[in-house]
């Protein structure tokens, strides 16, 4: 199984020692097949980075989150939607196709 890690450039040799591998393609550092991912823990993505990634929310120019029909949600209005995979949010697998952002069901 895969862990995409969220290392920070000054750290990245002490991940690389550990075992951690560059994906230059996506431009993230992961580690993959490994049994005890604890020397990893301090780079795993938290709960809030994952969410942000979610492929039918985007994120407009002022920052706030904007849906797919243009409508920016704030405060009480704001709905959090279930992820459907954990493709990047930037990929669209066979998986969230249908719910991707833009998408044409």
């Amino acid at each position: 199984m895969r862990l995409n890690l969220k290392v920070p450039f000054a750290e990245k040799d002490q991940a690389k020692k550990l075992g951690a591998r560059w994906d230059a393609g996506r431009k993230i550092w992961y580690v993959e097949g490994k049994d005890d991912l604890a020397p990893f823990a301090r780079w795993s993505p938290t709960p809030h980075d994952a969410s942000a990634g979610d492929v039918r929310t985007q994120k407009g120019a002022s920052g706030r989150n904007q849906d797919s029909s243009g409508t920016v949600q704030v405060g009480s209005k704001y709905v959090e939607h279930p992820r459907v995979c954990d493709c990047l949010p930037w990929e669209v697998c066979d998986n969230c196709r249908a719910t991707a952002f833009g998408s044409r069901v």
